[in-house]
């Protein structure tokens, strides 16, 4: 009796585990959306990754490493391509996010981002207004700040820092800004339903 309890208990325990050549590792953090993504034809995950980010070199990039095992896997590449971008790669990420207090009209991301701003006084935005000039005229590019979840007087008070930074030391800001906006964005981008 033992010996066919044992006998069954190991014919349970064989039928339970996966053949590794044929079963596929299951991983917690695949998604249906990072599943879509893999399987997107190439035109189209090239304009999914543009919504994200303007930067044709990074979309390039994050196109080649495809398919992705897991969203870590597609964040990880996104830091490592942000890492690698030009002075010319990164003004072309940058043209496409709309000035801090002026989000892009008929735009969701944009107005979704800059929701800190939504409620802020006339005083602040027109005082956001007055620095996003300054800033501009100063570097030659939007500011630019990951700004979900900042309040309107933290986005301001971020740019009257910023402000007296260095070129160089500003455009390595604006990177690291730039790569937390991109995980944000990939993280919605993967977390959305598989669609029909």
């Amino acid at each position: 009796m033992l010996s066919r309890e044992g006998v069954s208990y190991r014919h349970a325990r064989s039928a339970r585990r996966p053949h590794p050549a044929t079963e596929a590792p299951v991983t917690p953090t695949s998604t249906p959306g990072l599943t879509r993504f893999n399987a997107l034809e190439e035109h189209a995950a090239r304009t999914a990754l543009h919504e994200a980010c303007a930067s044709t070199a990074w979309a390039k990039r994050l196109l080649a490493a495809r398919p992705y095992a897991t969203a870590e896997d597609l964040y990880t590449a996104s830091d490592a391509a942000m890492a690698e971008l030009t002075a010319e790669d990164l003004a072309q990420a940058m043209a496409g996010h709309p000035p801090i207090g002026r989000p892009k009209p008929g735009d969701p991301t944009s107005a979704r981002e800059q929701r800190g701003m939504a409620g802020a006084s006339d005083a602040l935005k027109a005082e956001m207004l007055e620095l996003n000039l300054a800033y501009q005229e100063r570097f030659g590019h939007v500011f630019l700040i990951c700004a979900t979840g900042l309040t309107g007087e933290q986005m301001r008070d971020a740019v009257r820092e910023r402000i007296g930074n260095t070129p160089e030391r500003e455009r390595e800001i604006v990177r690291t800004e730039l790569g937390k906006i991109n995980r944000i964005r990939l993280a919605r981008l993967v977390a959305e339903e598989a669609r029909p």
